[in-house]
């Protein structure tokens, strides 16, 4: 991994999915941090200064979504990968707009953590 920036912000409510995420990219070289909600991943967003959220759909209070936009507006050069477990999921006209593209969407579970591992290098360098 070459990027200057290597912090990644994880929201997720599933303790499960969250631990394996952390630590499958901590051992990748990363600097992570988790959260169990949107908003405590908000309030931590400007110390913490990540590059990258690996971000749940569906969440406790407010959703993947709605993180997405407010983290955008407080940090315009974060960079998103959606990880959900909604089949059905696509991108809304709001997503979008920030520039997220179906490539940035990864389903639960992952078969090959690899995926995640070359989406994030892809969206950090």
């Amino acid at each position: 991994m070459s990027s200057v920036n290597n912090k990644i912000l994880i929201v997720d409510d599933e303790e499960m999915v969250r631990m394996n995420l952390e630590a499958f990219l901590e051992d990748e070289g990363f600097c992570v941090q988790s959260f169990i909600t949107a908003e405590e991943a908000l309030v931590s967003l400007m110390n913490f200064q990540p590059a990258l959220a690996v971000v749940d759909i569906r969440l406790p209070g407010m959703d993947g979504a709605n993180f997405i936009a407010n983290a955008s507006e407080t940090m315009s050069s974060l960079k998103f990968i959606i990880h959900t477990g909604s089949l059905e999921f696509s991108l809304n006209e709001d997503l979008k707009r920030l520039g997220i593209v179906p490539d940035q969407i990864l389903f639960k579970p992952l078969r090959d953590m690899n995926d995640l591992l070359l989406l994030a290098n892809k969206l950090l360098n």
